[in-house]
């Protein structure tokens, strides 16, 4: 499963300047506030949830809210995620993958999601 999102990171400083913190606290954990140091980052981390959410097929909603993904930084420095339990096991989850990209006044993710149940749905298919 393959999710994608694009923000204009002017959108997400607007929305920060006009709600301060608590703009950042309806999106991101404390460990994300404290690891997105800039705005293309915070706009970055706002794109990735998206493009997760989207590559699971359920978009931001009820059954996956922003703090069901939580984002974070491998040893290597590359992005990663996890994902609340109650996704993981519904999904069969066995796989995650993300890239995080901001260029241009915009920021970019592209989420990868390999589960048992889509494993199963593309060999009968």
């Amino acid at each position: 499963m393959v999710g994608t999102d694009i923000v204009e990171i002017k959108r997400v400083e607007k929305f920060i300047k006009k709600w301060g913190d608590k703009a950042l606290e309806k999106f991101l954990c404390t460990d994300e506030i404290n690891l997105a140091k800039n705005i293309n980052s915070i706009a970055g981390f706002w794109a990735a949830k998206e493009a997760i959410s989207k590559a699971l097929g359920l978009g931001i909603s009820k059954e996956c809210g922003f703090f069901d993904i939580k984002i974070y930084k491998l040893s290597s420095g590359a992005p990663s995620f996890t994902l609340s339990a109650h996704l993981i096991e519904k999904f069969e989850i066995t796989s995650l993958s993300l890239s995080i990209a901001h260029d241009g006044g915009f920021a970019v993710a592209i989420a990868v999601i390999e589960s048992k149940k889509n494993r199963e749905q593309k060999l009968t298919h």
